[in-house]
């Protein structure tokens, strides 16, 4: 008698666990609930991985290697996770981007986390993450990925952390053979701080078809292209926006000075923007006005212009949260009444009964929430 291989024993098991009969019987827990107990790995519909390796790229970024179980459906290039680990006997969830090569034949995957001075969770990361730890998972998400058909032409925009999906991309390019032409254009404050540097040299000495350009803002010019983005590094660099597909990501003033490049340009329809830093909320603004009423607890405080998230923080109130830029919709709550602006985009939306993520939203003038 043949025995099956132990991957597809594994797959057979899982399409039992997940019969219908198995979850009437194990309702209304489910049935992962029974078999964190037996493997904390072994379940049907919660993704989860262990820690298989933690590389040190710079003094303040971290790569997190992981391993994941059999849930996980895998990623496109550009997508981000939310990712929960234990600490100090709580789970706290971030969000973060997947930063290696959807390519990879061993089934792993990886993060790569800058540790931020207030970031609890990116210090832990990189200070005392340690092999083998668990980590709770959201199966891949976000639209910031590539087409399934590359263009001839393609600009990797990026600043700073923001240098994470775009790295995805361009390793799965890599890996996939592809030979047409990628501007990888970076920005950082200096060598020191570049994340990916050795493998940016490595991949600019290999593939010809990369025209590799970085950028290091605090540091003296060495190259061709200099200081902070403005239009006149896309003509340096031989990019007509009108007629380039290109993917941006990295701190808000990096990707609201692409953003106005390319409206002026009339190319806004080729650009993909993602945020890797929601903007510095300005406390003098305006429509710092009227009270924030926190229906939930009954709580109201003088609006003082801050996101809802952070006035809600520091009314004491402890909002579910994932990435606080907006990707991840963890923060997501039902907005009753009033008016709210997007502190990225700053859209002022006015719609009563809606549903409004509180980490990018501030007030404008009296607002009630549920919270």
């Amino acid at each position: 008698m043949t025995t099956a291989p132990g991957p597809t024993r594994r797959r057979l098991t899982r399409r039992v666990l997940a019969s219908p009969l198995v979850e009437s019987l194990t309702a209304p827990h489910g049935v992962d609930r029974f078999l964190e107990h037996v493997d904390p790995m072994l379940t049907v519909h919660s993704v989860r991985a262990r820690v298989s390796e933690v590389i040190h790229e710079t003094g303040a970024a971290s790569t997190v290697v992981l391993e994941p179980n059999d849930a996980w459906r895998g990623f496109r290039p550009g997508q981000h996770v939310q990712f929960g680990v234990e600490v100090d006997g709580k789970r706290r969830i971030r969000c973060f981007s997947v930063s290696s090569s959807s390519q990879r034949t061993d089934g792993r995957f990886s993060v790569t986390v800058k540790a931020h001075q207030d970031g609890y969770v990116s210090q832990y990361l990189h200070r005392a993450l340690g092999d083998g730890t668990l980590i709770h998972l959201s199966e891949a998400e976000g639209g910031f990925v590539l087409p399934t058909e590359v263009p001839d032409d393609l600009v990797l925009l990026s600043g700073g952390s923001g240098i994470t999906p775009v790295m995805s991309m361009l390793r799965s390019l890599r890996d996939r053979g592809h030979d047409r032409s990628v501007t990888f254009l970076h920005y950082a404050r200096s060598p020191e701080d570049e994340i990916f540097a050795a493998e940016l040299d490595e991949i600019a000495a290999t593939c010809p078809w990369v025209s590799m350009c970085r950028v290091y803002t605090r540091a003296p010019a060495t190259g061709r292209v200099q200081g902070r983005f403005d239009a006149s590094h896309l003509q340096q660099l031989a990019i007509d926006p009108s007629t380039t597909l290109t993917y941006a990501c990295g701190p808000a003033g990096l990707i609201e000075s692409v953003r106005r490049t390319y409206d002026a340009a009339g190319a806004g329809e080729n650009l993909l923007m993602e945020y890797f830093k929601v903007p510095t909320v300005d406390l003098d603004a305006e429509d710092a006005t009227g009270t924030l009423a926190l229906d939930l607890t009954g709580r109201e405080v003088p609006n003082d212009g801050r996101t809802i998230l952070e006035q809600a923080e520091a009314a004491g109130l402890t909002p579910q949260f994932g990435c606080r830029m907006g990707v991840c919709h963890t923060c997501t709550v039902h907005k009753l009444h009033g008016a709210v602006r997007n502190v990225i985009t700053g859209d002022v939306r006015a719609n009563t009964d809606e549903h409004i993520q509180i980490c990018i939203n501030s007030p404008v003038g009296d607002v009630r929430v549920a919270l």
